[in-house]
């Protein structure tokens, strides 16, 4: 019999993908929701991704409780902790994010400690590696740690932060024989299977709805999906990506308003609306009094933080689709679902 995988958060963005992956390769998959009742959400993406008669298990479990996880992580060999708080343009206590993402996580890596869960793979983010630093030419690697008491960290890249090291200090004080490795992702795009969306393809959606006059001036770089949920899998199997961390990013960071140029090429007339300009830094430190949201795009404006995917490549030989296909993907996906 295949080996069972539990996916935390298989209602999410990158956990189905993660789910239509594995059931792809042949695993048994179970995967959490907070309610039985959203079970259907799940049924209904991996009708959409051609795989409807396949058998997946649900379990019931939140991050903000213990009830649940023991039974979650019973008789799995691997568990892909994807699930994590996003309360995104929303004015939260940074509290809200870090409570949940940090403690959510320390639960998960029990549970399957006492499970005897043979590996862990946690979805962070690049969020936690490259912030709160001075300026630099050379890329972020995944030594790199973003120092939380930065400027420009704001509470959600703080959370990111604070819960992987939380991860990574737990396995080696208490962790046992439980292996512990992370993926650590730029902005998330690639195709929407239904109507939760990173907040990346979010952008996209407002974007293409015409919601923004122009972009700021900032870059930042951008994955594939489904070559996050391929990364994944190769950290869970693949004995050298045991103890790493492995940056996910397609090509490099590029500015926001290329985004919105490679869309206009594929798109044509589906286009119309997409942003043709970038804002003056000083409208944008404006409309942050306004938009409370925005006031974390400050720090950022004029910044291009490089990273690389190299150990990933190298390593487990992983090899990421273009920034055009994650980015054409995700609009082509948002019109087939009647979302833009």
């Amino acid at each position: 019999m295949s080996d069972l995988v539990l996916v935390t958060g298989g209602t999410g963005f990158v956990g189905i993908h993660c789910i239509v992956a594995l059931l792809r390769q042949g695993y048994q998959v179970r995967t959490t929701v907070r309610s039985l009742d959203r079970s259907h959400e799940v049924c209904d993406m991996l009708v959409r991704a051609g795989l409807g008669d396949s058998r997946i298990e649900f379990s019931t479990a939140d991050l903000t409780s213990d009830a649940g996880w023991p039974e979650a992580v019973a008789g799995c060999r691997y568990v892909l902790h994807v699930a994590s708080p996003f309360f995104f343009g929303k004015d939260e206590k940074e509290m809200d994010l870090t409570t949940p993402a940090r403690e959510g996580t320390l639960r998960v890596l029990r549970a399957a400690r006492d499970a005897g869960v043979e590996r862990v793979v946690l979805t962070s983010s690049f969020a936690a590696i490259g912030y709160g630093h001075p300026d630099r030419s050379t890329p972020f690697m995944e030594e790199d740690w973003t120092n939380v008491e930065g400027d420009d960290v704001s509470p959600y890249i703080r959370s990111k932060a604070i819960a992987e090291r939380a991860a990574w200090d737990f396995v080696a004080r208490e962790g046992g024989n439980l292996q512990l490795a992370s993926v650590n992702p730029v902005g998330i795009f690639g195709p929407a299977l239904g109507p939760k969306l990173s907040t990346s393809v979010q952008i996209l959606q407002r974007m293409l709805r015409g919601e923004f006059p122009g972009v700021p001036r900032i870059a930042f770089g951008a994955v594939d999906v489904r070559d996050v949920a391929d990364l994944e899998l190769l950290a869970m199997t693949r004995p050298e990506a045991n103890g790493q961390r492995l940056l996910a990013i397609s090509g490099n960071a590029v500015p926001f308003i290329e985004y919105a140029n490679i869309l206009r090429k594929h798109l044509g007339e589906r286009g119309a609306k997409l942003p043709k300009r970038e804002l003056p830094d000083w409208m944008i430190r404006l409309f942050a009094l306004i938009k409370p949201e925005a006031k974390d795009l400050i720090p950022q404006l004029g910044k291009r933080r490089q990273t690389t995917s190299a150990k990933a490549q190298q390593l487990l030989g992983w090899h990421p689709r273009s920034i055009e296909e994650a980015l054409n993907s995700s609009a082509d996906s948002l019109f087939d679902l009647g979302l833009v």
